[in-house]
């Protein structure tokens, strides 16, 4: 059976400057915001356009070493991005598919980035558990590029 989630996170950052940091350009910046977890990152194949896959290599120690999402849907003008887990990530091991659907929407002061993550637990899964990991790990992602862009404010202009 499958499942869904969503989370809303508040961001100081204008819609369309958060969303190429974090999800456009995502494979670039994120060995920059987050070295001690995320070690590189790269495209596998395509050049951003739908049907593209990239992927993410993680630190030693954490709960998987790769991550490779397929890009499924963009819209740069309406800030809005659907992808599917192809690889790594607990694909297999604790979920048989995982998906997301993103859009970051102008708020004043900023913007709000609403994302719903579908998945298919495997049996034995505590959907609560994975819920919350999956909610908490976009909400590092977005507060770690807020961060750096305001850090950082003549990139992503």
């Amino acid at each position: 059976m499958s499942t869904s989630w969503t989370v809303e996170i508040d961001s100081t950052i204008p819609a369309p400057r958060l969303f190429k940091a974090a999800f456009v350009d995502w494979h670039n910046l994120a060995p920059k915001v987050a070295p001690e977890k995320i070690v590189s990152a790269a495209p596998v194949s395509g050049e951003g356009a739908v049907g593209s896959i990239r992927q993410f290599n993680f630190a030693p120690g954490g709960p998987f070493s790769v991550v490779k999402e397929r890009l499924d849907f963009i819209d740069i003008e309406k800030c809005e991005v659907k992808s599917t887990l192809v690889e790594g990530g607990g694909l297999g091991v604790h979920v048989e598919s995982a998906s997301t659907h993103v859009k970051v929407e102008p708020k004043a002061g900023g913007s709000v980035v609403k994302v719903t993550g579908y998945y298919k637990p495997l049996p034995g899964v505590n959907e609560a558990e994975e819920t919350e990991q999956a909610k908490g790990t976009f909400t590092k992602v977005i507060k770690g590029c807020e961060a750096y862009l305001a850090a950082n404010p003549d990139v992503y202009n």
